[in-house]
């Protein structure tokens, strides 16, 4: 059951999203038909899926230093590799749309804000082999199991970089170009969210794709969406109320769309 604040929010959602027929922009109508929401599966899925699985019965424990949000932030303490598959990682309905969204605009560079036990990075790597994808992870137990994770799936074009995302981000920043696509699942503040952003945007493109993950996670995250959504370089933006994607595609319209999914 949804807590009420996001059972609230998810009715208000509901009551404000498109379907299919209510999209009159062809660029988004063509990603929610082909892209957002398509059934069919891909070679990846059943290999993450059975990994997720498996992490799911995984009772050792490790020692966890927790850099996210919440009262407990900066703590060590011993968890379940189980606990922390089912609590941190994202859904594979929407782990697998993050895979059809990299197949389909096939970015060389991804950062992915918020490694955990590496399944969605995993669904990131897979979707374009060719791609850099750079993988931010704040605890190093917890790198250290994501790193025997991608070696079980062969996935050797991801690059852990393993610290407290307020100095890493920074730093891995300046070593790259520009970036393609953006997983946004570091911490789930206001301050620290809008404060990476601002960061990411530094080496943005026109045809860059930035995912917000939680959207409506709490009063700071629906905050920081609505901030992202009015930002003077966004040009368009899809809610899918759990997580948003954001696009900054000058050469049409600036649009902001709630979608059903």
């Amino acid at each position: 059951m949804l807590p009420f604040h996001l059972a609230a929010n998810y009715l208000l959602y509901c009551l404000r999203a498109f379907k299919l027929h209510g999209v009159h922009s062809p660029f988004v109508f063509e990603l929610y038909q082909n892209v957002i929401l398509h059934e069919g599966d891909y070679y990846a899925y059943p290999l993450i899926e059975k990994m997720r699985s498996s992490l799911l019965l995984e009772d050792r424990a490790i020692p966890v230093t927790d850099f996210g949000a919440g009262p407990k932030a900066g703590l060590k303490k011993n968890r379940k590799i189980s606990y922390i598959a089912r609590t941190s990682a994202k859904p594979a309905k929407y782990a697998q749309l993050l895979f059809r969204l990299v197949a389909h605009f096939q970015p060389r560079t991804i950062f992915d804000l918020g490694t955990s036990l590496g399944i969605t990075s995993s669904y990131l790597a897979m979707a374009n082999k060719q791609a850099r994808v750079y993988t931010f992870e704040g605890c190093p137990s917890i790198a250290a199991e994501a790193k025997e994770n991608f070696e079980k799936l062969g996935i050797p074009h991801v690059q852990q970089v393993i610290g407290n995302l307020d100095d890493t981000l920074s730093k891995q920043l300046q070593k790259v170009e520009q970036l393609d696509f953006v997983f946004f699942d570091g911490n789930h503040r206001y301050e620290p969210t809008m404060r990476y952003f601002e960061a990411c945007l530094s080496k943005h493109h026109e045809h860059s794709v930035f995912v917000i993950d939680d959207l409506y996670w709490s009063a700071e995250m629906k905050r920081a969406w609505q901030e992202i959504r009015q930002h003077p370089q966004v040009c368009q933006t899809v809610d899918l109320f759990y997580i948003g994607l954001v696009f900054f595609r000058k050469t049409q319209p600036k649009e902001r769309f709630t979608l059903l999914y």
